[in-house]
């Protein structure tokens, strides 16, 4: 029952396969398993470490992890009550919370089971705000949104209770400074778009363009030369390539739902970047 309890652009869950079994090979016995951009955590929760750093810098996202792991009855009998009162009126109610000043005011429950409800009514479940932050997404028209989903909540919240599992909000940059034990890394970014109109990094207010993606492959180098092992993520385009061309590189398949453009959707390559044995 432990899976992603969230729809989320780029989710990594018909990639398992591929994944897993690379960092399985690369990832030392004895180390931290770090994830910068966590997201919807179908890595994490697909490998289940003992020990982990999680980090996001969206903050509603994080604090709906930081909510599972600590109150989930609280946040299951909210999530009951957006179930019950569920319409298209009650959605765009829930969805104008944020653009009022005291937004964050409100309970950590009330904002997680918030988070959740809209990700499970809004259009094609997509994660997205404009840029004065305020999530934009338009209701969609669902007949039965399945938005409490309990098992998966409880078994989340028993393995973030039960094990070793860090939780942070940041920027990945200040991540790094701050670490100091043996640590193996998997990044999952906000991807360098295949093209000009399918760029897509609204998960926060802050992009992740072109000089952000040099920033994480000058990352990678560092990491690499202290032999830190890592597994990254990232759209096969003529810029990433470019940009790990001195790094061991693998092509996947992958198949992308999250787009508001249909003609966008469907399979698509993919890369991962690894260093390690």
């Amino acid at each position: 029952m432990l899976k992603p309890i969230l729809k989320w652009a780029g989710g990594k869950r018909q990639l398992l396969d591929e994944i897993i079994p690379l960092i399985e090979r690369l990832m030392p016995r004895d180390a931290t398993y770090v994830e910068p951009f966590v997201g919807g955590g179908a890595v994490l929760f697909a490998l289940q470490p003992s020990k982990a750093i999680i980090n996001d810098l969206n903050g509603e996202l994080i604090n709906v992890y930081k909510t599972v792991r600590d109150e989930p009855d609280a946040l299951i009998d909210r999530l009951i009550e957006h179930e019950s009162r569920h319409s298209e009126e009650y959605f765009y109610e829930i969805r104008s919370w944020d653009r009022s000043e005291n937004f964050l005011e409100r309970s950590t429950v009330e904002r997680a089971a918030r988070t959740i409800y809209l990700n499970k009514t809004c259009y094609n479940g997509l994660h997205r705000v404009n840029a004065a932050g305020y999530f934009n997404v338009p209701f969609g028209r669902y007949n039965n949104p399945s938005i409490v989903n309990e098992p998966s909540i409880r078994a989340m919240s028993e393995y973030l209770r039960q094990n070793d599992v860090t939780i942070l909000n940041g920027d990945y940059r200040a991540l790094f400074a701050r670490l100091d034990e043996k640590i193996f890394v998997y990044f999952d970014p906000p991807y360098q778009p295949l093209s000009r109109s399918s760029n897509f990094t609204s998960y926060t207010q802050a992009g992740f363009d072109y000089e952000r993606q040099i920033e994480l492959r000058d990352l990678c180098g560092r990491l690499r030369a202290e032999n830190i092992f890592f597994v990254e993520s990232n759209s096969d385009c003529a810029e990433i390539r470019e940009l790990y061309r001195n790094f061991e590189m693998r092509t996947v398949r992958a198949t992308r739902a999250l787009n508001s453009a249909k003609d966008r959707r469907g399979a698509i390559n993919e890369v991962l970047i690894y260093y390690g044995r």
